[in-house]
C-alpha cells in the first residue's frame, strides 16, 4: 500500500496521471528494495505507508555496523 500523498506529489510535480505516478512510485520502491541491504529493504514499504517508526534506529544501527571501524570505533 502506498502513501497517497507521495503519489499525488509525484503526479503534481511531473504533470503525469495518478496511475502513472503510482507506477513510478512502485518502480522506484521496487528498485530500492532490490538494492538496499536486508535490514533496510523492508523499510521502503513502511515509508510508503508513512510508518517511519524504527526506520531511524535501523538506519543508525546499519551505519554503525558498517562504518564503525572506519573512524576508529569498535566494530563487533
Amino acid at each position: 500500500m502506498q502513501n497517497q500523498n507521495i503519489v499525488q506529489l509525484v503526479a503534481e510535480k511531473t504533470g503525469i496521471s495518478d496511475q502513472q505516478a503510482r507506477e513510478a512510485v512502485n518502480t522506484v520502491a521496487n528498485y530500492l528494495k532490490e538494492k538496499l541491504p536486508g535490514p533496510l529493504d523492508g523499510q521502503i514499504d513502511n515509508l510508503l505507508r508513512a510508518d517511519v517508526s524504527g526506520v531511524a534506529d535501523q538506519a543508525e544501527n546499519f551505519v554503525k555496523d558498517k562504518m564503525g571501524g572506519l573512524f576508529g570505533g569498535k566494530k563487533d
